[in-house]
């Protein structure tokens, strides 16, 4: 699932890694099936390469460590098996943690670029942003602050994480201390985006970006969980009784909202949505209060499979600062 230049990894594209064929005449080292597991799962994740804690919490979700994987020995049909095995643990981690990264291949730059009007708006803006004296005129090297304004959501990586992008601003002397017209600013920043496209095309970037998301798969932890869930429900059973009565629905978004850690609804318009979505998809729950807690169970287990098929659907993405 994407969105823009956010792209969302939740295992899915690991169900289809293309299986490594061992020898069969030979051991196989563990260390060797590790390696060729982790390039298959980069091959499929864009080139990235994942964090070693989360290959850590794969390997204990097969009850095993690197050092212990490594220090294994297989013959080859055991070898797939573990290969695959490792694989589907890393499909299984994202699916419960999903990770969002940025997928930056020309395309966003080259959409701007193309639509003469739109680039003559967003370059007027920038150089209006920069020329914060109302000078006419700003510095040549204030094109590298223009790349930071416009930033990854459109498609501009940062110099930090793409050094290629450096190279681009000396050819065309963006480093240089001349002063530029709104005219002569355009013109330099379209060249050099039109390079920076053609670069990303060739050879695009991809990196984990500081965002939470949120799927149905906490929920259906919960569902699996018996003595958790219990709690759980008598704890939203509760919540209807006193002076404070509140309807079913009411005390299903508190509890959710609680744990699931989700941000204010007034803050993030998908939050809002799923709410919405809750409220159609559930039991709307004016006769809770007079249900046995047996049928209360029934009704807050429905309640909790729907939620999570609708968060599966679509995820709650957010700044996690916020």
């Amino acid at each position: 699932m994407s969105d823009g230049a956010l792209t969302v990894l939740d295992g899915t594209l690991l169900r289809f890694v293309e299986p490594h064929r061992f020898d069969t005449n030979g051991a196989v080292k563990g260390t060797e099936v590790l390696e060729l597991a982790d390039a298959a799962v980069s091959s499929k994740l864009f080139g990235l390469s994942l964090p070693e804690s989360f290959k850590s919490n794969a390997l204990k979700r097969i009850k095993t460590d690197a050092v212990t994987f490594g220090d294994g020995s297989f013959n080859g049909d055991d070898a797939l098996s573990k290969f695959l095995e490792y694989v589907n643990a890393i499909a299984d981690e994202l699916s419960d943690d999903p990770i969002a990264v940025a997928v930056l291949d020309g395309k966003m730059v080259r959409d701007c670029l193309e639509d003469e009007d739109d680039f003559a708006m967003l370059a007027e803006n920038l150089f209006t942003e920069l020329d914060g004296e109302d000078r006419g005129k700003v510095g040549k090297s204030e094109i590298i602050r223009a790349l930071d304004l416009m930033g990854i959501d459109m498609g501009i990586p940062p110099i930090s994480e793409f050094p290629g992008l450096n190279d681009i601003l000396k050819k065309h002397g963006a480093l240089g201390a001349e002063m530029l017209g709104q005219a002569q600013f355009a013109e330099l920043l379209q060249h050099i985006l039109q390079d920076l496209a053609n670069e990303l095309a060739a050879d695009h970037i991809v990196f984990i970006r500081n965002i939470r998301v949120i799927n149905g798969s906490k929920l259906r932890k919960l569902l699996a969980d018996e003595i958790q869930l219990e709690s759980v429900i008598h704890e939203i059973f509760k919540g209807g009784n006193g002076s404070d009565r509140k309807s079913f629905t009411e005390r299903m978004k508190l509890f959710l909202g609680k744990f699931l850690d989700l941000p204010s609804s007034d803050a993030n318009e998908s939050v809002s949505l799923f709410y919405d979505l809750l409220s159609s998809e559930v039991d709307d729950g004016e006769k809770a209060d007079e249900l046995e807690i047996d049928e209360f169970e029934a009704l807050v287990k429905e309640g909790f499979v729907k939620s999570a098929a609708v968060l599966d659907g679509e995820p709650i993405i957010h700044n996690s600062h916020t």
